[in-house]
C-alpha cells in the first residue's frame, strides 16, 4: 500500500487575485450550480465542428447579436471567438425555409427575403430572392469558410444591399456559460485591411487571439464591424460572396495577423478532403447493415458525431466529451465512450489510456484535487485556466475515472487479445490500484469516496458533479465524504478484469490478491448499500456512513459491474423499471417521488442515454433481457425524434406519456460523446456479443434486436486478429445468428438458453 506523500501544494496563483465577492459568486456558480450553462436554450442550435474549431448558430445561420449572452458562436481552445454574426437585405431579417447540418463538419441555410422596399420606392416581392448560405469547418487550418448565394427568382431586374455584422468579446467558455465573472484582458478596436475585418484581443493569459473575415468580393462599404454589398441581379441570375474566418494564436502579438484565404482551401475543396476522411475513419470501424432504416440512421449518426468530437492531444486521439460546453479530454467522458464503441472500433480506446497515463497525478495539491495515480478529470487550455484563475490544467476531481481507466485496459485487452499496452502502462496501473488504496478512501471504511479540498473544485465527483445532485431523502445535500454506488462497483470490475491480466502475464499471487480485495468489497458492499426496507440500494454512503437511501439510476451501473449479488439483482431491476424511474423514454436519473425530484434539473430526473445504456448491458448481463429491450427501445424512439437523430447529452424526465415526444433539456450538449457512444453500446449489449480473444473466441450470449428490426448484418467485426461477418435475424419469437465469413483464427459460438453451439461459417 502507498503512503500519502506529506507535501501538500496550493498553487492557486498570486496574481490577478478575485475579490471575496467574486470568490463567493465563484463558489456558488463552480461548485453548487445545478447546470452545465445559464445561458438560453441551445436546444436547436445548428452545429458544426471539426478538430478543435466548432461553431454554433441559431437555426437561421446567425448569431445572434440583440445579446451577448447565449452560447452560440465560433468556438477554438475554450474561447469564442465570434458572439454575434447577422445577415440582413436592406436592413430586414431574411425567412429560413430549412437548415441542416448532415455533414458535421458542414451546414447549409436556405433562406429568402421578406418584402423588401428599397429606398426609390421599388417593391421586391417576398420569396423573390433564394439564399443558400454553407458553411464549412477546416479544423486543420483553423478556418471557417462560406458562400453566400443570392439567386433572383423572379422575372424583373432586382439591387438590393445586404450586411454582414459581425462581434467577438473573446470570452472564455466558463464566461459565456455563466460560470464566472472574471476580469479578462483587452479587446482591440477592429480595423480592416485589404477586404479585411481584423479582430483581436490580448488575453491576461499572455496569449494574442485574433480572428480575421475576409470577403471576396470585397463590401462597397465598411463601417466599424459591418460590411455592406450591393447585390444586383437579373431575372434568373445569381451571385456569390465568400468569406473566410481564420483563427490565429500567439504568445507574440506581432505574429497575430490577418491571413489572405487564398492560403487555406476553398469551401468545395476542403469539404472534398474532408468527406473522404470521415469516409476513411468510418471504413476502419465494424460495418452495420440493417434493412431498418432507422436503425441504419441512429448508427450512421451516431459515429459521425463521434468523428466530430475525435481530438487530438499530444499525437494521440480521444473522445471530447460535448460541444459546447466540454469540448475538450474528460477522464471518465473519454474513457466510457471508448468503451462503449471497443466492439465498432478498438484504436481509440489505446489512445486514450496513453493520453490518460501521461497526465495521471502525480503530486498532492488541493487545489487541482491532485493527488499521486489518480487520473484527470479534464484538460482545459482556456484563457482563465492558462492564467491560473481555474484549476483546469489538468483538473482532478473525479473519483470514478481511475477505476474507469482500469476497466478500459481490461476490455481493450478481451477485444484485442493483446497484453502490450498492460505492459506499457503497468506503472500507470499500480499507482491507480495505489490511489485507490489510499488517497481513494478518504475516512478508511473501505469504499473509494470523495471530498474535494479545492477552493475551486467540484464538490461532487461522480459522474452526477453537479453541486445538488447527491440527496437525501429529505431533500438535504449528502455530506462528504460520498461513497457513490456505482463507484464501488467500477472499482470491483477494475479489480476482476486486472486480476485476469495479471494471471495471463504470470502474476498469479497478484492476480489472487486483486479477486481476494475483489470478493471482499462485493460482499460488505451488498452488506452496507442494501436497503431492506425499501428492496434497492443507497444511492451513496455518506459521513458517519449513512445511506443516502433515494432511488436513482446509480444502481443500475452497479448491476453491470457485477457487485450487486443475484439475490439482489431482480429486485433492483424491477426498481428501475418502477413507473417513478422508467419514463417509457428511459431511467431517470432520480426518482420521481423523491422530494428533490425535477424533471429538467441536470441529474435530479432527467434521462440520460449513455446511463440507460449501461443500465440495459448490466440487464443483460443478470439475465432481464425484457428489461434491457424496454430501455434500449425507449432510447432508441427517443433518438428519433431529436434533429437528425442525434441523441442529446440527456433530455427531461416527463413520463412518455405526458407529451408523446421527448422534452429537450435546454443547454445539453450536442453532440455530446457518451450519448453518441449509447447506440453502439446498446447494440452490442443486445446483440449479446461478448468477446474473449486470447481464446480466439466471441461469445454470442442469447442475442436480441430491437422492436423495429427485423435483421442485422455486422461486417469486419474483430476479435483479436481475427474478424467476422454475422448476420442476426428475427426468427419467430427468438433470433437466429449465421456467419457470414471468418477471417483468421476465430470461434463463434451462440449461446441460447437450450444450448451452446458454434457457428460454422
Amino acid at each position: 500500500m502507498a503512503k500519502r506523500s506529506s507535501t501538500t501544494h496550493r498553487d492557486q496563483p498570486t496574481d490577478h487575485q478575485p475579490t471575496p465577492a467574486l470568490k463567493q459568486e465563484r463558489k456558488r456558480r463552480v461548485l453548487t450550480h445545478g447546470t452545465p450553462s445559464v445561458t438560453p436554450s441551445i436546444a436547436h442550435a445548428v452545429v458544426v465542428k471539426n478538430r478543435d474549431v466548432f461553431l454554433l448558430t441559431d437555426t437561421n445561420g446567425d448569431v445572434p447579436l440583440t445579446t451577448a449572452h447565449h452560447g452560440f458562436g465560433l468556438y477554438h481552445k475554450g474561447c469564442r471567438f465570434l458572439d454575434g454574426y447577422e445577415l440582413t437585405l436592406a436592413g430586414a431579417t431574411p425567412g429560413m425555409l430549412v437548415s441542416t447540418a448532415t455533414r458535421d463538419y458542414m451546414a447549409t441555410f436556405e433562406l429568402t427575403n421578406p418584402d423588401l422596399r428599397m429606398p426609390d420606392g421599388t417593391l421586391i416581392p417576398k420569396e423573390t430572392i433564394g439564399i443558400r448560405w454553407d458553411r464549412l469547418i477546416d479544423g486543420a487550418t483553423l478556418t471557417l469558410r462560406e458562400r453566400l448565394r443570392f439567386e433572383n427568382f423572379g422575372l424583373e431586374h432586382i439591387e438590393f444591399p445586404i450586411t454582414l455584422a459581425f462581434r467577438s468579446h473573446f470570452d472564455d467558455i466558463f464566461i459565456v456559460r455563466g460560470m464566472l465573472r472574471e476580469q479578462t484582458g483587452t479587446v482591440h478596436p477592429p480595423r480592416w485591411s485589404d477586404h479585411t475585418l481584423f479582430l483581436s484581443y490580448q488575453g491576461i493569459d499572455h496569449i494574442a487571439r485574433s480572428l480575421s473575415i475576409q470577403c471576396a468580393p470585397p463590401p462597397q462599404e465598411t463601417d466599424g464591424t459591418c460590411a455592406t454589398f450591393h447585390i444586383v441581379l437579373d431575372s434568373q441570375q445569381s451571385t456569390d460572396i465568400e468569406l473566410a474566418f481564420t483563427i490565429a494564436e500567439s504568445r507574440d502579438a506581432s505574429k497575430v495577423r490577418p491571413r489572405p484565404a487564398n492560403q487555406t482551401p476553398d469551401l468545395d475543396s476542403a469539404s472534398a478532403s474532408l468527406e473522404r476522411s470521415a469516409k476513411a475513419w468510418l471504413g476502419r470501424h465494424t460495418q452495420l447493415n440493417s434493412e431498418s432504416m432507422p436503425l441504419r440512421r441512429l448508427v450512421g449518426r451516431s459515429l459521425l458525431d463521434l468523428w466530430m468530437l475525435r481530438t487530438w492531444l499530444d499525437q494521440q486521439e480521444f473522445f471530447a466529451a460535448g460541444v459546447p460546453w466540454f469540448a475538450t479530454l474528460f477522464g471518465r467522458d473519454s474513457v466510457i465512450t471508448a468503451l462503449q464503441t471497443l466492439a465498432f472500433d478498438s484504436d481509440i480506446a489505446a489512445h486514450t489510456l496513453r493520453i490518460l497515463a501521461k497526465y495521471q497525478g502525480r503530486e498532492v495539491n488541493e487545489w487541482k484535487d491532485e493527488q499521486p495515480g489518480k487520473i484527470p478529470h479534464e484538460l482545459r487550455v482556456d484563457e482563465l485556466t492558462n492564467a491560473g484563475k481555474i484549476p483546469y490544467s489538468p483538473y482532478y476531481g473525479t473519483v470514478d475515472a481511475t477505476p474507469l481507466f482500469l476497466i478500459l485496459i481490461g476490455q481493450h485487452a478481451a477485444w484485442t487479445g493483446d497484453l502490450s499496452l498492460f505492459h506499457e502502462l503497468r506503472p500507470n496501473i499500480e499507482r491507480a490500484f495505489d490511489w485507490i488504496s489510499t488517497y481513494g478512501d478518504t475516512n478508511g471504511d473501505g469504499y473509494v469516496d470523495y471530498r474535494s479540498a479545492s477552493t475551486d473544485g467540484l464538490i461532487n465527483q461522480g459522474w452526477k458533479d453537479s453541486g445538488n445532485a447527491i440527496v437525501n431523502e429529505d431533500g438535504s445535500l449528502a455530506t462528504p465524504p460520498i461513497a457513490l454506488v456505482e463507484v464501488q462497483g467500477y472499482v470491483y470490475r477494475a479489480k476482476r478484469e486486472m486480476a485476469d491480466l495479471f494471471r495471463r502475464v504470470g502474476d498469479a499471487g497478484r492476480a489472487q490478491a486483486l479477486e481476494h480485495e475483489a470478493q471482499e468489497l462485493k460482499a460488505r458492499f451488498n452488506r452496507d448499500f442494501w436497503l431492506e426496507d425499501k428492496r434497492f440500494f443507497a444511492l451513496a454512503l455518506q459521513a458517519d456512513g449513512r445511506p443516502a437511501a433515494v432511488a436513482s439510476s446509480n444502481p443500475g451501473q452497479a448491476l453491470w459491474t457485477g457487485i450487486v449479488a443475484e439475490d439482489k439483482a431482480r429486485a433492483t431491476m424491477q426498481r428501475l423499471m418502477a413507473d417513478d424511474l422508467f419514463t417509457g423514454w428511459g431511467i431517470r436519473t432520480l426518482s420521481s417521488n423523491e422530494v428533490r425530484y425535477n424533471p429538467i434539473s441536470y441529474h435530479l430526473g432527467t434521462v440520460w442515454p449513455h446511463d440507460n445504456a449501461i443500465i440495459a448491458a448490466g440487464f443483460r448481463q443478470h439475465g432481464f433481457d425484457d428489461a434491457a429491450l424496454r430501455v434500449a427501445n425507449g432510447i432508441f424512439d427517443a433518438a428519433t425524434h431529436f434533429d437528425h437523430l442525434r441523441l442529446p447529452e440527456l433530455f427531461a424526465g416527463f413520463a412518455r406519456e405526458r407529451f408523446g415526444v421527448p422534452v429537450h433539456y435546454p443547454v445539453a450538449c450536442h453532440p455530446q460523446a457518451w450519448a453518441a457512444g449509447s447506440t453502439p453500446l446498446l447494440l452490442t449489449a443486445l446483440l449479446g456479443l461478448v468477446p474473449e480473444a486470447f481464446e480466439h473466441r466471441l461469445r454470442i450470449v442469447r442475442p436480441l434486436l430491437p422492436h423495429f428490426v427485423e435483421w442485422i448484418e455486422l461486417r469486419h467485426l474483430a476479435v483479436g486478429d481475427a474478424h467476422t461477418d454475422l448476420r442476426f435475424e428475427r426468427a419467430g419469437s427468438e433470433v437466429a445468428v449465421r456467419v457470414l465469413g471468418v477471417h483468421g483464427n476465430l470461434d463463434v459460438v451462440v449461446e441460447t438458453e437450450r444450448a451452446n453451439h458454434r457457428v460454422p461459417a
